[in-house]
């Protein structure tokens, strides 16, 4: 049971915002962002989980994605923003640093 629940989790941070931008190098995070073709033009390191969140929240709506669907993706990322907000906060010293010292995570 500990290895599924550990799996699951496992999955469920591997979208997350903040993973995709502290873990994961400023190119991956701003590939992803530029594919889903967000109106964001940069993502600052503190609190970038959430930022993330909000920019792919804030992207165009695909083809053959009806209004229901994209209610419920929404939903779903207010919920990995809530998350994100809880593993920002715990990171702040560190990016408050990146911040600094390589500033925003460039989008276009």
């Amino acid at each position: 049971m500990r290895i599924q629940a550990m799996m699951l989790a496992a999955l469920m941070l591997g979208g997350c915002g903040t993973v995709q931008t502290v873990v994961r190098g400023d190119k991956e995070a701003a590939d992803s962002l530029r594919e889903e073709k967000t109106y964001c033009g940069a993502v600052p390191r503190i609190y970038s989980g959430v930022t993330y969140d909000f920019c792919m929240m804030h992207a165009e709506l695909r083809d053959g994605v009806d209004a229901f669907d994209y209610n419920n993706a929404n939903f779903g990322m207010l919920i990995d923003a809530a998350a994100s907000g809880v593993l920002d906060t715990f990171l702040l010293p560190y990016t408050i640093y990146r911040q600094h010292a390589d500033g925003s995570i460039v989008i276009n």
